[in-house]
């Protein structure tokens, strides 16, 4: 039995079929360079289930999450999950961006850091779990990975988008020390930078991914909001 591959650990899934997780990570830009380009299947197709599967699951999760919520309510928060951006951020988490193949003129124009990319490579990946075992497994995956960008997105809601001035006011009414940021890196060409951030505060590390070092650290301090969330609605031991 051959070894899980890096993607396979990050969703803790296992294909019975890796020829669908091969598909979902094949862009159509190493699909039209590749010779003969009939070997290879890029993932378009199975990016058009995957919308659908993640809708739905996304819709499950949140009937789930909010038994209270109104249908507008749960409109609004789905919006909030299932957008480019928000799929891209959890395709980052993932590592994605390594393991879908692109054209070398893809890979030269930043295409590994690209939301569009990396949203669509989600969604077919999900749609290849759902074809290889079934709703219920795509289901468990998306409920793990989609469950924290909830908690972050309630946070942001709850600090009314500024994620940093909510952590702040957070620190400094506990007495603790400012959140501290550090630029852990600079990528990609000019056009279309990434920047990743690491944040330590109230006694949480996050790190935060944005196009702009901003927007990084936005990204930090929403998630260490949505830690903080996660961590105080736990029941006690």
């Amino acid at each position: 039995m051959t070894r899980p591959t890096g993607i396979e650990e990050a969703l803790g899934y296992r294909f019975r079929d890796p020829a669908l997780r091969d598909e979902a990570l094949c862009h159509r830009s190493f699909v039209h360079e590749s010779a003969p380009p009939a070997v290879w299947k890029d993932n378009e197709r199975l990016e058009f289930l995957g919308d659908a599967v993640v809708s739905l699951a996304v819709g499950r999760l949140l009937l789930e999450r909010f038994p209270q919520g109104t249908e507008g309510d749960l409109s609004r928060l789905r919006a909030g999950l299932v957008n480019e951006r928000q799929l891209a951020r959890i395709a980052r988490r993932l590592g994605l961006g390594e393991a879908v193949r692109l054209g070398k003129g893809e890979q030269l124009s930043g295409g590994r850091e690209k939301d569009s990319i990396l949203a669509g490579a989600l969604e077919a990946l999900l749609a290849a779990v759902f074809l290889d075992s079934g709703f219920d497994a795509a289901f468990a995956i998306l409920e793990r990975t989609f469950r924290p960008l909830l908690a972050e997105i309630e946070a942001s809601d709850a600090a009314g988008g500024d994620c940093k001035s909510r952590l702040q006011e957070l620190a400094q009414a506990r007495s603790e020390a400012l959140p501290r940021y550090t630029v852990l890196s600079e990528e990609g060409p000019d056009h279309a930078k990434t920047f990743r951030v690491r944040l330590q505060a109230l006694g949480i590390e996050t790190e935060g991914v944005g196009r702009s070092k901003k927007a990084a650290e936005q990204d930090a301090a929403c998630r260490a909001l949505g830690r903080l969330l996660r961590r105080e609605e736990a029941p006690e031991p």
